[in-house]
Formats: C-alpha cells, sequence, structure tokens
C-alpha cells in the first residue's frame, strides 16, 4: 500500500513534469555536436567543465578530429593544444585518445550502444554513457548531472546523497518515456532558475511550492 508521503511526493513530481513540459517542450542537446563520436567526445569534456566551455572548445577540436581515426592521428599533445581551456584538460587528451584507440579496435570505430561498452572506455562514467545512450542512441536514460541532482533534491524527489541513489529514486517517480526529455528539462530549468549559488527559493517557479529541505550535495565526479 502507498504511503501518504508516496501518494504526496508523486503528485508534487507530475506537477513538476507538467511545468517543465510547458517551459521546455522540445529541448535541444545543451553540447554542440554531429554524431554519437562527437557527443561522447563532448560529454567526456563537460566533466568539471561547463557545457558553454565545451561548445567553445569543440568547433576547433572537430575540424581536426570528427571521427575515431583522426583524433588518434592528432595525438595526446595536439588534442590537449585544442582543449586546454577544460578543467582537468591533460587527463581528458589522453583519454579521448586512448577511447579512441579502443573503439577502432574494439568496435569498428563506432559509438558502441551499450552502457556496459560505454563505460569500458577511459573517461566515460555511467552519466557520460547515459547521455550518450539517451541523445545518440535514444535508449530510456535519466543522467544525474550535478543540476539534476541538486533540483531532486530541492524538490523533494529524492533523498540521496549520492548520483546513484538520485537516478534510482527519479526513474521510479517518473515513466521511462520521459527520463530522457526529464533530463534534459531539468538541466535547462536548474540553469535559468534554479543555480546552485543565490538562489531565491519564493520566486523560483517551481521552488516556491515545491522545495524541501536542504541538504548536503556531493561532488560530481562527472561535471554538470
Amino acid at each position: 500500500m502507498m504511503s501518504v508521503a508516496q501518494k504526496a511526493r508523486e503528485s508534487k513530481a507530475r506537477r513538476i513534469q507538467e511545468l517543465l513540459q510547458q517551459l521546455y517542450p522540445d529541448p535541444p542537446s545543451p553540447l554542440l555536436h554531429d554524431g554519437p563520436f562527437q557527443l561522447l567526445v563532448a560529454v567526456a569534456l563537460s566533466a568539471q567543465t561547463t557545457d558553454a566551455r565545451v561548445n567553445l572548445v569543440t568547433p576547433g577540436l572537430f575540424a581536426k578530429a570528427s571521427s575515431p581515426a583522426e583524433m588518434v592521428a592528432l595525438g595526446p599533445q595536439r588534442i590537449l593544444a585544442e582543449i586546454r581551456t577544460c578543467g582537468l584538460a591533460p587527463t581528458k587528451a589522453v583519454n579521448l585518445h586512448r577511447l579512441s584507440q579502443l573503439l577502432l579496435d574494439r568496435h569498428g570505430g563506432m559509438v558502441p550502444a551499450s552502457f556496459e561498452a560505454l563505460e569500458a572506455l577511459p573517461g566515460v562514467g555511467h552519466k557520460t554513457a547515459g547521455v550518450v545512450m539517451a541523445q545518440a542512441f535514444g535508449f530510456p536514460a535519466f543522467p544525474v548531472d550535478t543540476h539534476v541532482h541538486r533540483l531532486a533534491g530541492r524538490w523533494g524527489l529524492s533523498k540521496g546523497l549520492t548520483v546513484v541513489r538520485t537516478e534510482q529514486d527519479l526513474k521510479l517517480l517518473f515513466a521511462e518515456t520521459a527520463w530522457s526529455t526529464l533530463h534534459l528539462q531539468m538541466i535547462f530549468f536548474g540553469r535559468e532558475h534554479c543555480p546552485a549559488r543565490g538562489h531565491a527559493a519564493s520566486s523560483c517557479p517551481i521552488c516556491s511550492w515545491a522545495a524541501s529541505r536542504p541538504r548536503r550535495l556531493p561532488r560530481d565526479e562527472e561535471g554538470g
């Protein structure tokens, strides 16, 4: 039997989903890319780096290397020269070179449509794999980045102190067909209405009525 608290949480989730759908009926990918490989690279670069910064860096990188073979040929040092302004750039340059080589060795130069295969690549965690699976292959996934994690906690949709727990909680609250869209809607809402700092809950379209008690936010190792 469903508890009163669970019923209230599900009712709140439905109302939040309706508002997000009104605000962002067809949310685009926040990362500029053309095809699965470029998306994989862009999401990998977004760890500890803003999407805006990634979008400034990737046009130059993709002009020189838009495929795994070209990325391998570019080499770590030249990759680094293109992405130097991104956080953790030296490590990311090595990872991009290695994952490109592994795509050639293991997958015929194609990005695999598999969580397991993606997460086996250097620098690709569960969130990155989820974004690629959802946006490149249309697989139902609910990637939880810092924005999604923050909003889920503020709105009382999850009490999880880890992104893994938050992902589990959100998947139970929302229909599988809505996961990928909600992920993007929450990202855009978090940026435009619900920032991590200096947030006025009373004027927020959702926090003004849905806000829960604040909780500690752990560091998201994959950025957001």
